[in-house]
């Protein structure tokens, strides 16, 4: 396992991944265009007890999502960098740390793009990247995930 610390503009909060991600989502939905300001968010998902705060503490900020049911993004209280978000699926379980908040960004690629049939036009998704036009299944799940993290995730849904 590496060692994955980040934290916020302002370095007032400041957390440690305790495990590698289950998986790095590049997620090109327009909402997450909107959010980010940017063409696309990288997400790396892992359980939420797996994120141990060293500093700071972030704040909770509600905002809308295309789901309707809302989406709470976790926000340096000082500088307001979204640090991580919680979503469907497995609620609080589990957090979607946004991968430019990471000291070491490069250590956490993404194993999939999702959300591709709103991707900005002149966004290029590498040759042999798993992709999805819009979110991909069960089906799929084990082979992006691997065995271990497909087993990790699906211990996050079930609690």
């Amino acid at each position: 396992m590496a060692q994955h610390e980040g934290g916020c503009a302002c370095r007032a909060v400041r957390y440690r991944l305790t495990d590698d991600p289950i998986v790095v989502h590049c997620c090109h939905c327009t909402w997450c265009q909107r959010e980010t300001g940017s063409a696309f968010a990288v997400n790396a998902v892992i359980e939420a007890d797996r994120v141990e705060l060293i500093c700071g503490k972030p704040e909770r900020i509600d905002t809308p999502s295309a789901s309707g049911k809302g989406q709470p993004i976790f926000r340096c209280p000082n500088c307001k960098v979204a640090l991580w978000s919680h979503y469907g699926g497995a609620g609080d379980k589990a957090n979607f740390i946004r991968v430019g908040t990471l000291d070491e960004r490069a250590a956490c690629p993404p194993d999939v793009h999702i959300f591709t049939e709103s991707k900005q036009p002149w966004v290029v998704i590498p040759d042999g990247a798993e992709s999805f036009p819009v979110f991909y299944s069960g089906k799929d799940v084990v082979r992006i995930y691997g065995e271990e993290g497909a087993a990790r995730w699906r211990k996050l849904r079930e609690g």
